[in-house]
């Protein structure tokens, strides 16, 4: 084996150990796409500002509106950024085209599983206080690992990750 094919190995086995330690955060996030105008991640979640959202099949006022979100908070999915145009989809895979004035940084989920348990603490053997309804949209307080604290309809309390949509499951909301 020759000098340069032996440092090209010895510098591929120093890459390839360099980043096996790196924290699974960090390693997430240099490899994770950018927003060509915001410079967010891609994808990333957000919420609907208003009462009602014209979804566009392109990034202009010039093109067609397919059809209106009409809930309120809402969570959405950002895949795609276009000027002052957010691509999105929702939680059915449905999306298009939105102006980024209708969108909100807020974070709220959308509860999966109907009769979902809203427990007192993170914890399963704790006091449920209530049940939540498969479709409610609630408002993401924070979440850790494994477990979400959530208002909806005024009450607070955790629930499971698994039981939302609008929270990407590694992900930690402070």
């Amino acid at each position: 084996m020759r000098c340069s094919s032996r440092l090209a190995v010895v510098a591929i086995a120093i890459i390839a150990v360099l980043f096996t330690h790196l924290p699974t955060a960090q390693a997430e996030q240099a490899s994770q796409k950018r927003g060509s105008v915001t410079n967010l991640p891609i994808p990333r979640f957000v919420s609907l500002k208003t009462s009602e959202g014209n979804v566009r099949r392109g990034p202009s006022l010039r093109h067609r509106i397919d059809w209106v979100f009409k809930h309120p908070g809402m969570p959405l999915e950002i895949i795609g950024e276009f000027g002052h145009w957010r691509q999105v989809r929702d939680r059915d895979g449905v999306g298009g085209w939105v102006h980024y004035s209708l969108l909100s940084g807020v974070r709220t989920a959308i509860v999966d599983f109907d009769l979902s348990p809203l427990y007192n603490r993170a914890d399963t053997e704790s006091q449920i206080d209530a049940y939540l309804e498969a479709g409610v949209i609630a408002r993401l307080e924070s979440c850790g690992l494994d477990w979400c604290r959530v208002k909806a309809d005024g009450i607070r309390g955790w629930t499971l990750k698994s039981n939302l949509w609008g929270v990407r499951p590694n992900e930690v909301i402070d």
